[in-house]
């Protein structure tokens, strides 16, 4: 074989392998499957927005998991989202087992990372993108990110909670028969 030759061979495998190296990675998907109908959010918490809600038995493809394991990126279709945990099975040891901190190492789910990136690659045109900042903050707590701020709704009546520099505080408004009943408590922020 004549040396050019040699050379343009050696040049068009080093420019494929250039390529390779700025095509976006392709994660591997395990599968997965709903156990009942269930929210595909934005992000991994409640306060995210419903991409579209997934019908019980759906197979998913299944990207990883948030640290904690507790909320689960997945694809089904064309969308991406994210769902709990609690409601996705896989099979593990020829069981159906639900994802949990224990279940996705072993299976080889990784850790899947939230951060504005992943918001601007899935949900651009939709309604509420432009509103990252707004769903972020809720997510992380409200007052500047320290956890203080929730507003719990539940059904024995209502947490409010605030903060300042210092202390985050709030009060739980309980309904009775004999009416509202109510705790105020306060804590020192570390």
């Amino acid at each position: 074989m004549k040396r050019s030759r040699k050379l343009a061979l050696a040049a068009g495998a080093a420019a494929l392998v250039g390529m390779g190296a700025l095509a976006p990675a392709s994660a591997e998907a395990a599968g997965a499957v709903t156990v009942s109908n269930l929210n595909m959010r934005a992000g991994p918490g409640t306060v995210y927005p419903v991409v579209r809600v997934l019908p019980a038995n759906a197979s998913v493809a299944l990207y990883g998991c948030n640290a904690g394991t507790t909320w689960c990126d997945v694809g089904f279709g064309r969308d991406r989202g994210w769902v709990s945990a609690n409601y996705l099975q896989v099979t593990y040891q020829n069981r159906t087992v639900v994802v949990t901190p224990a279940i996705a190492p072993a299976i080889g789910l990784g850790v899947v990372t939230y951060n504005q990136a992943y918001w601007n690659t899935y949900y651009v045109g939709r309604p509420w993108y432009g509103h990252w900042n707004t769903y972020y903050r809720r997510a992380a707590g409200g007052c500047n990110g320290n956890g203080c701020g929730a507003v719990a709704v539940g059904p024995r009546g209502v947490a409010v909670g605030g903060c300042n520099d210092v202390t985050c505080g709030g009060a739980v408004v309980r309904r009775t028969p004999r009416g509202p009943v109510v705790r105020h408590g306060s804590f020192n922020r570390p």
